[in-house]
């Protein structure tokens, strides 16, 4: 088997384990997340505009974080096609 072969497999492992796991802290943060739109009340739509933007960034946290972990599964695996 050639190196860039088994370099790739390796690249393909290491970010399936990666990804594995990111997933396995996307429900802690998905508790934490609705903890704090609860706790900023961000259902009510007389809060200020300030509290609003808040609950905007509170809200893009999993998608970003899931984001990250594709990019850096994805990344591991690509480089090694690179290399």
């Amino acid at each position: 088997m050639k190196k860039k072969g088994q370099t790739l497999m390796i690249a393909i492992v290491a970010a399936v384990m990666i990804f594995m796991a990111g997933m396995l802290f996307v429900n802690p943060l998905k508790d934490d997340v609705t903890s704090s739109r609860t706790t900023m009340d961000c259902t009510n739509s007389s809060i200020s505009d300030g509290a609003k933007v808040t609950c905007l960034g509170i809200d893009i946290v999993v998608p970003y974080f899931m984001w990250a972990i594709f990019s850096v599964a994805g990344g591991l695996v690509i480089a090694r096609f690179l290399l």
